[in-house]
């Protein structure tokens, strides 16, 4: 009779449970290995004989098969190995086989019998507790990783020979204690914005859109604090929930991005790529459907500098998830969906030399145009703010802004308010994710409001999202003054949001 036993394969950031059977047959002496694995797995024949020989056990001359079910389900990577040597020693009588059935297998196998630690653990783990299955036996740099997962036994083995003796109720391995919610992979950081000079306008954006999780761009010439700014972002930040640091743990995990002293993330991610990046880099693909920056800063900020530089494919390939706040890969082999919530933080000059509007910008009308023409209509539709950063004379301003710390605490009292106004609407969780029917139930305006938005809508021939970003941003204004309902006053600071567009509708001809 056959033997079963547990392992797990991914799709996307998902785990899902696979049964590995084995069974030894009559014939001339092979292996086979069936159910839609991919390179990693058909090569795992031969690891599997030279470690269980070198662990001193009995590989069997007969025409041994492994079937990983359900068959329909594409799988990848090299963690099939421990579970299916396990099976083979199960079915060989070299194993007793009432240890596990509620145990799960991870892990890599060498040619002499060590176990190599694997991505996307946490997936798995979580999985295995969503499964019922109380017992994961993993490799040993794993064991941290897996930990994160409350109510699972989680043992931690070296070798294929420890894991034999785990089962066969030898003396197990120590269990770690439980991990506390620290982080350790988004360090405490030395900046602050006390260290930017003027430029309190801007940040008071800047603190608005952090508050609501809104998008920003700033436009300015080189040196004006851009860059500066935006690296200061993560500071002011409320930390990840439980359940977000989770989710975001999950895409790091498959990524193998997660260190291996590895603590609950509490910072929000912070990915700033180079402008040379490619669209897959950004969005997420390769062979194998990786997730991209757009999902590694899921929960987090994305921050383009030098956004004119990007290729204008790549920016366009921004537009769906961040409608969607998800994003899908697809492949011949099947697709994978990647959480994409974040926060798009954008910085770019005026001109191609940056000194627009200057006595010494040499740029042609033509040459701005088709520069600022690298940022399509649509992006730019999706860019909920959109400051000019002027520049700040340096010996003038001496005294400091407000620090980090003191920011900070404005931007999470308006978060607390904003999640327990949606704490009963799945996946919203701030003032920019609310949808156009959440907007007519939470974001009511009074008449002045209303013939102020029209008035503005048009003149500047605002967009039907472009005005549903001025009133998100008036609802985030007013959880910012602790008000329960948008003002006039409100409304009005949310219309001074996008200098851009304002911009665009008088420079050369009223078009760019």
């Amino acid at each position: 009779m056959a033997s079963t036993v547990f392992t797990f394969t991914l799709t996307g950031i998902e785990g899902n449970i696979v049964e590995v059977e084995t069974d030894i047959l009559t014939g001339m002496p092979s292996v086979s290995i069936v159910g839609l694995g991919d390179k990693a797995i058909k090569e795992a024949r031969e690891r599997l004989e030279a470690a269980i020989l070198h662990a001193n056990y009995h590989f069997p001359l007969q025409r041994v098969i492994f079937n990983l079910a359900p068959s329909d389900m594409k799988k990848t990577g090299s963690h099939f190995d421990l579970a299916m040597a396990i099976g083979l020693l199960i079915r060989t009588n070299q194993i007793k086989a009432n240890q596990i059935e509620r145990t799960g297998f991870i892990g890599e196998l060498s040619l002499n019998s060590s176990i190599r630690p694997v991505s996307g653990i946490l997936p798995m783990a979580m999985k295995a507790k969503e499964e019922n299955i109380t017992r994961l036996i993993v490799a040993k740099e794993n064991v941290k990783e897996a930990r994160l997962v409350k109510g699972l036994d989680v043992y931690g083995c070296n070798t294929l020979t420890e894991v034999v003796s785990l089962l066969n109720n030898d003396t197990p391995p120590l269990m770690e204690e439980t991990l506390d919610l620290e982080d350790s992979q988004f360090p405490d950081t030395p900046l602050d914005f006390q260290d930017v000079k003027g430029q309190e306008w801007l940040i008071n954006f800047i603190t608005i859109a952090a508050a609501g999780g809104h998008n920003f761009l700033m436009i300015g010439p080189p040196g004006c604090g851009k860059s500066m700014i935006s690296m200061r972002i993560p500071s002011i930040l409320p930390p990840l929930a439980e359940e977000e640091s989770l989710e975001v743990m999950k895409i790091y995990s498959v990524a193998n991005l997660l260190k291996s002293n590895n603590r609950m993330m509490t910072e929000r991610p912070f990915r700033a790529p180079h402008h040379n990046a490619s669209t897959n880099s950004i969005i997420g693909g390769g062979p194998f459907a990786m997730p991209g920056e757009i999902s590694l800063a899921h929960h987090g900020v994305l921050f383009l500098d030098e956004l004119g530089e990007f290729s204008r494919k790549t920016l366009d390939s921004l537009r769906q998830p961040l409608e969607d706040k998800a994003v899908t890969i697809s492949r011949v082999w099947g697709s994978h969906c990647y959480p994409a919530n974040f926060m798009l933080v954008g910085a770019m000059n005026p001109c191609p030399c940056g000194y627009f509007g200057q006595n010494r910008c040499k740029c042609t009308d033509y040459e701005v145009m088709k520069y600022r023409q690298k940022l399509s209509g649509p992006i730019l539709d999706r860019m909920d703010i959109q400051k000019y950063v002027g520049m700040v004379d340096f010996f003038e301003n001496e005294t400091k802004g407000k620090s980090s710390s003191e920011i900070r605490k404005i931007v999470e009292k308006a978060r607390k308010i904003q999640r327990e106004r949606y704490k009963n609407i799945p996946l919203i969780n701030c003032n920019a994710q609310l949808t156009p029917s959440l907007i007519q139930t939470f974001c009511q305006l009074d008449r002045d409001s209303k013939s102020l938005l029209r008035q503005a809508a048009e003149r500047y021939y605002y967009s039907g999202r472009a005005i549903h970003k001025f009133i998100k941003i008036a609802r985030t204004i007013a959880d910012l003054e602790g008000e329960e309902n948008i003002r006039s006053s409100h409304l009005r600071k949310s219309l001074q949001s996008r200098d851009m567009e304002k911009e665009n509708q008088t420079f050369i001809g009223g078009k760019i």
